[in-house]
């Protein structure tokens, strides 16, 4: 089997969706590529909010961003990503055009600082309120590392949980049949919950 740039494959997705004006979230900085791609959609007149509980991690963003010039698009927040409602403004509540996950450790810093299922589903929770009725939400989860499998395991279980009338999963896999393979998960919201 081919294998596929998950990375890239998220970034398609949320491309076909996210317009400039759009307001976004990237809900695990890492290292910033993501924000600056969400950055680079919605440009000048758009919003990034981004979070991450590693101060090295905003940092890294941070950097991204004035390396490609976006540095004016981002509010960043040193928080989990299960808090960012109280982060957004209440008038961005429900117009959210995109919502970025790429779960797992900080490439290059702490591996034992890892996302966790709690605060992802928590989040995933969250996310699906705050975005538009046309809204998506991408997870790269992966299951290779100590606490990812049981992580992936209830996100996939949540995603076979949400109502089909209120939501589309796509399931794109990486091209490798090994169970630590990392996935991703694209979820389309199809109408307006707030």
């Amino acid at each position: 089997m081919t294998r596929i740039s998950l990375v890239e494959r998220a970034h398609a997705l949320v491309g076909e969706c996210v317009k400039l004006g759009d307001v976004v979230v990237d809900a695990t900085l890492g290292n910033g590529h993501d924000a600056a791609f969400l950055a680079q959609c919605v440009g000048a007149a758009g919003t990034l909010f981004g979070f991450d509980v590693q101060a090295r991690a905003l940092e890294n963003t941070q950097s991204r961003l004035r390396e490609v010039g976006f540095q004016g698009r981002a509010a960043l927040t040193l928080a989990s990503h299960s808090d960012m409602a109280v982060h957004i403004p209440p008038q961005w509540h429900g117009k959210l055009a995109a919502v970025m996950f790429n779960l797992g450790y900080l490439p290059g810093g702490d591996k034992a600082v890892v996302t966790t299922a709690a605060a992802t589903l928590t989040a995933l929770e969250t996310a699906c309120r705050l975005l538009a009725s046309t809204g998506i939400l991408t997870v790269l989860a992966y299951p290779g590392h100590p606490g990812g499998d049981i992580e992936t395991e209830r996100l996939t279980t949540w995603c076979h949980a949400l109502d089909p009338a209120g939501f589309a999963v796509e399931r794109v896999a990486s091209g490798s049949d090994k169970p630590t393979a990392p996935r991703l998960f694209a979820i389309r919201k199809r109408v307006d919950l707030i």
